[in-house]
């Protein structure tokens, strides 16, 4: 049997997976502002860079008068948002942006918080539409504060992480301890140093991949097509790229839960992740693609803590539809709203300690393949991950089973807990049976049956 305890990559490097944007012709998409998880382009001196902390008070800054009074505008600057957290978790921001144009925008933001209280990380993808105040400034995309901090015109202290971090702070009560942006080809370099991915792709996808790299990519016979079927998938760089950077047949929501699902398939144990002591070869080799005020200190306090930790410890949280108003701006552009209440709540829960649903459960699902895609269990598997419970694949040789079912194999039911399950992989309680098995090392066995859907919404398991 195979236990499925693998995030070697480590929360601590998970900065390095982050991705950077390449154009597309215009008649596929092609925007102003480049698409989420893709920086900057790369220079023959570039390294990773230390930028200082910034020592601004959120509290002191003077906010600008904005826009008109009328019902349909937002005529003011919000105040500030009150902390938001655990006081000890560790928080880094991972930052992508195509500094190819002068105006760069920084079009992923993904927070990593760890709590070592928990033994849990959470992942948090920011919009970047988010329509907020920056500091010393304006209300404005969060894609537009780090370059406004860079700006020589108008220094900020700590440059453009420095802003960015306040403009979390500020905006949405978030102590941001380290920032990390990758350059423009980081993310395809870093992939194939680390020898690929697999990624377990729950829901298919299609969109526009280009046929040729060394062709134009302005051609659009150099364009088609490309779906990748639900299974676990090993993407070399290129792949990946295209994976998480994808949105003309979806959206950046969707575009979010792609990147996340990259960001927690490790990378399997090979030549170069097969010990901790690995990791200083690994940040030298990767951190020409860096600029970030994580350094290599900071990242070995933390690998023996991300060690231990499996994708089960690994919540995945979107701030989505759900807690954003959209809204135009009296110069018409198209931006999202915070809904104060909602979104405050969510970051309350998705930086607190686990529900009571899911508190880090030890409880561990045997997983049973009843069905002819060989990658469903590991579907399955990294599903219940999301849930927060480890799983273990074994054996089965009996025949075809036609419908999906959840076992108990413990003496005691715990009816929350198994509501819990049941919702998480899709399934109605009927699907639930309780056959007690003395001496089982699993909790739980999850049996999939020939109508077992793969494709789930993370953001439907609550954590």
């Amino acid at each position: 049997m195979k236990t499925r305890r693998s995030w070697s990559i480590l929360f601590a490097l998970a900065l390095l997976q982050v991705g950077c944007t390449r154009p597309l012709p215009s008649q596929v998409s092609r925007s102003a502002t480049p698409s989420p998880f893709f920086p900057s382009a790369p220079s023959a001196t570039s390294s990773a860079t230390q930028t200082p902390a910034s020592t601004a008070t959120p509290r002191d800054w003077l906010p600008p008068n904005f826009g008109t009074p009328g019902p349909t505008q937002v005529t003011a600057v919000p105040l500030p948002a009150d902390p938001i957290g655990n006081s000890d978790a560790f928080n880094i921001l991972l930052v992508g942006a195509d500094r190819a144009s002068p105006s760069f925008r920084t079009d992923t933001l993904i927070l990593v918080n760890f709590q070592p209280e928990f033994d849990l990380v959470t992942l948090v993808s920011i919009p970047r539409d988010l329509y907020v105040y920056i500091p010393g400034w304006q209300m404005q995309r969060i894609n537009a504060a780090y370059y406004r901090g860079e700006s020589k015109t108008f220094p900020y202290p700590g440059g453009g992480p420095g802003l960015l971090k306040d403009t979390m702070l500020y905006n949405l009560g978030i102590q941001v301890d380290r920032v990390a942006l990758v350059d423009f080809d980081g993310f395809v370099n870093i992939i194939d140093i680390l020898g690929g991915v697999d990624v377990p792709v729950a829901c298919a996808y299609t969109d526009w991949k280009i046929i040729n790299p060394n062709r134009n990519p302005e051609d659009e016979d150099n364009w088609s097509l490309y779906t990748l079927d639900p299974g676990v998938v090993h993407m070399d760089g290129d792949l990946a790229f295209w994976y998480v950077r994808a949105r003309k047949k979806s959206s950046d929501f969707d575009r979010g839960r792609r990147q996340q699902e990259v960001l927690r398939a490790a990378p399997q144990p090979g030549p170069r992740l097969d010990t901790l002591a690995k990791a200083p070869e690994l940040y030298e080799q990767l951190s020409s693609s860096l600029t970030t005020d994580l350094d290599l200190r900071y990242l070995l306090e933390l690998l023996p803590h991300a060690a231990e930790l499996s994708r089960a410890h690994v919540r995945s949280v979107y701030i989505n539809k759900d807690v954003l108003i959209s809204w135009r701006t009296p110069q018409g552009a198209a931006v999202l709203l915070p809904d104060s209440e909602k979104l405050g709540a969510l970051l309350g829960r998705a930086l607190g300690p686990p529900g009571p649903a899911a508190a880090a459960s030890e409880n561990l699902v045997e997983i049973l393949n009843g069905t002819d895609n060989s990658s469903w269990s590991e579907l399955a598997g990294e599903r219940l991950s999301y849930a927060g419970f480890d799983s273990l694949v074994a054996e089965y040789q009996g025949g075809a089973i036609h419908q999906t079912v959840l076992v108990g194999l413990a003496t005691e039911v715990d009816e929350e807990e198994v509501d819990f399950l049941l919702q998480s992989l899709g399934l109605s309680v009927d699907r639930f049976e309780h056959e007690p098995e003395r001496g089982s090392a699993a909790q739980y066995r999850l049996i999939l049956g020939e109508d077992y859907q793969p494709c789930f919404d993370p953001a439907s398991i609550e954590r």
